[in-house]
């Protein structure tokens, strides 16, 4: 399928992001492979101060995601893979989207716009970590041009997930 992409920007999260991905994010099947519960406004509230920092000290974080008329309808982005297990300390990229903008090539759309914002802050390679079950977000993978580097069990919930790498 090679339909226009949608227009989509991203900015660095603010405090209010927190209240409008926890708005966002509150549906079933957008925590299906996070998780699997809709998480307290707290986590959200951590996490953009948390990608505050890592915009100011690296350059890339999670961004805010925002489509045509400036609606928050997601995040995407990228920040170090942290885990004692997959690829510590490499560099992962993933996205999030709203349940009512699937399908619609915003995930696509804007995690192509992060990987040339990492290439241009240097990062030579990129990882995405992804449930193997996760259909939408893999096909986002091969839209990228990723390529799958390794197949794995999860440590706590023992589920198979994929590592995809792409070269920057």
């Amino acid at each position: 399928m090679n339909r226009a992409l949608p227009v989509v920007r991203l900015r660095v999260p603010t405090d209010e992001d927190a209240v409008a991905w926890h708005r966002t994010f509150a549906h079933p099947d957008v925590m299906e492979f996070h998780g699997g519960r809709i998480a307290e406004l707290s986590v959200y509230e951590e996490l953009t101060a948390r990608q505050r920092r890592h915009d100011a000290e690296r350059g890339y974080c999670l961004w805010t995601m925002l489509d045509e008329s400036g609606k928050v309808i997601g995040f995407t982005g990228a920040q170090p893979w942290e885990r004692e297990w997959g690829p510590t300390g490499e560099i992962e990229i993933g996205w999030r989207l709203g349940r009512e903008h699937w399908g619609q090539g915003y995930a696509t759309a804007a995690a192509r716009m992060t990987v040339e914002r990492v290439r241009a802050a240097g990062v030579p390679t990129v990882v995405a970590m992804v449930n193997a079950a996760n259909a939408r977000s893999i096909a986002v993978t091969r839209r990228l041009g990723m390529s799958l580097a390794e197949v794995f069990m999860t440590p706590t919930t023992r589920q198979e997930g994929h590592c995809y790498r792409l070269a920057l």
